[in-house]
């Protein structure tokens, strides 16, 4: 195995001394690995946070009580944004957030080519998320909701204090299991040239080859953003988990 083609400058192929190169003088491979690997991070972080926040107002859309026409109306839309998001292809929709919405909203074609792919990615995920929470909610015992309601609270106030905060516990599982695939996930957008691991890793092979050199750095880091996800999660799930409601040795 033979690393030496991460020192080399990206331009001429002269080997740097130190592996890092000097702004406005030269700029390595590694230089290049780094960068994309920050992409690819805040790529997957932000379209995580994304998914999430649309996922839980989607989710919890989905479950509201057909008490009203309000109410109806956005079980309906809740439903339909799911069913059209999670059943267009990841690739499909990327292409439309970055070929076909600036030309129906013009505004956007000043928007970074990232800021586009975050909201693709995030949209995609948001739709499993939903799915997620509405389970969470169904799987609570409607008494937890009668005894809000006969305390008096609002349908707001019953989701807030009630319904959400044990929801979002029972459903931490599968959503950590969610924010690791959004990472494998963001490769997706090597397709548009987003400057992420893939991308890097098809231009290093391209202009110096060493195909299982690129490989094997290119999956150790995809671990390594999964895995701290992965860890953050589930310091999160240690933090919420209710005394006795959740099993231990999960």
């Amino acid at each position: 195995m033979d690393f030496s083609f991460l020192c080399m400058d990206d331009i001429d192929h002269t080997h740097i001394a130190g592996c890092f190169g000097k702004a406005g003088v030269s700029h390595t491979y590694l230089d290049t690995l780094l960068n994309a690997f920050l992409n690819t991070a805040l790529l997957s972080i932000s379209s995580l946070i994304l998914a999430i926040i649309v996922g839980v107002i989607i989710g919890t859309m989905r479950t509201l009580p057909r008490t009203s026409i309000l109410n109806r109306i956005l079980r309906v839309i809740a439903r339909v944004w799911v069913e059209i998001t999670r059943n267009i292809p990841l690739l499909v929709q990327i292409f439309l957030w970055y070929f076909v919405v600036p030309k129906i909203y013009p505004p956007a074609m000043n928007f970074p080519p990232m800021i586009l792919i975050i909201c693709a990615l995030g949209f995609f995920t948001s739709a499993r998320i939903a799915e997620q929470v509405r389970s969470g909610i169904e799987a609570i015992p409607t008494g937890q909701r009668y005894a809000a309601m006969g305390m008096g609270f609002t349908t707001y106030q019953t989701y807030r204090y009630v319904i959400l905060p044990r929801a979002m516990r029972t459903i931490l599982p599968p959503l950590i299991s969610e924010s690791m695939g959004i990472v494998k996930n963001s490769a997706v957008a090597f397709a548009v040239s987003i400057h992420e691991l893939m991308q890097f890793q098809f231009q290093a092979i391209e202009e110096v080859s060493h195909v299982y050199e690129n490989y094997m750095v290119v999956t150790v880091l995809y671990v390594i953003i999964s895995l701290a996800i992965f860890i953050v999660m589930s310091i999160i799930e240690r933090m919420v988990k209710i005394p006795g409601f959740q099993t231990e040795g999960r």
